[in-house]
């Protein structure tokens, strides 16, 4: 009974050989040139990483660009004198209840880290003075650095319902803001982005 078994499966098997190499028949084709074809797919694996790595620079400088869309010319250099001469009224406007002297806007955390791209009609940012294209340098303790958009948030919902300092850059000049961050009909606290 063993033998038989065996022999069954033998024959089994051989006729499964068979069955493949019929479906092999034709390889390696001989109308495709394998060198060309592995030549040609290292290039384009080349290529996708050359386009990988473009994209992600390409990002970073977006990234950049919107996070610090200043001009050395328009920001005051510490030790430059812009700000601790007696005419500093052309560079600082005050708008809102709370106004900040020149003075007391550090000089060397003057450069914003993020734009106004978006601003929904009857926001309590727009109601507070904010427009669109407005680069902000300041909201309430939150400055440039790490982590921004989780300290951003933590700071509108902190102060809801409180007025909250803020500094931005208008066509050069900075401004000084209160916005009140609340619930209103739309997303958010303040209506912005």
């Amino acid at each position: 009974m063993v033998g038989t078994n065996l022999k069954a499966e033998a024959l089994n098997l051989m006729e499964r050989r068979s069955n493949l190499e019929a479906e092999m028949d034709g390889f390696p084709r001989s109308d495709i040139d394998i060198p060309v074809v592995r030549a040609d797919r290292h290039r384009l694996a080349e290529l996708r990483n050359d386009h990988k790595d473009a994209t992600e620079k390409i990002s970073q400088n977006i990234e950049a660009l919107h996070s610090s869309k200043v001009t050395r010319a328009s920001a005051p250099v510490r030790g430059s004198g812009a700000l601790e001469g007696a005419n500093n009224e052309g560079m600082f406007a005050n708008v809102g209840a709370s106004a900040i002297s020149a003075m007391e806007v550090d000089v060397t955390v003057n450069r914003p880290f993020a734009m106004v791209d978006e601003i929904t009609e009857a926001s309590p940012a727009a109601e507070d003075g904010l427009q669109l294209g407005d680069q902000i340098v300041k909201f309430g303790n939150v400055e440039s650095g790490e982590d921004l958009l989780p300290r951003l948030s933590v700071e509108a919902q902190t102060n809801q319902g409180h007025a909250v300092p803020m500094v931005v850059m208008r066509q050069g000049a900075f401004i000084n803001l209160t916005v009140t961050p609340r619930a209103w009909d739309g997303r958010g606290l303040l209506g912005y982005i």
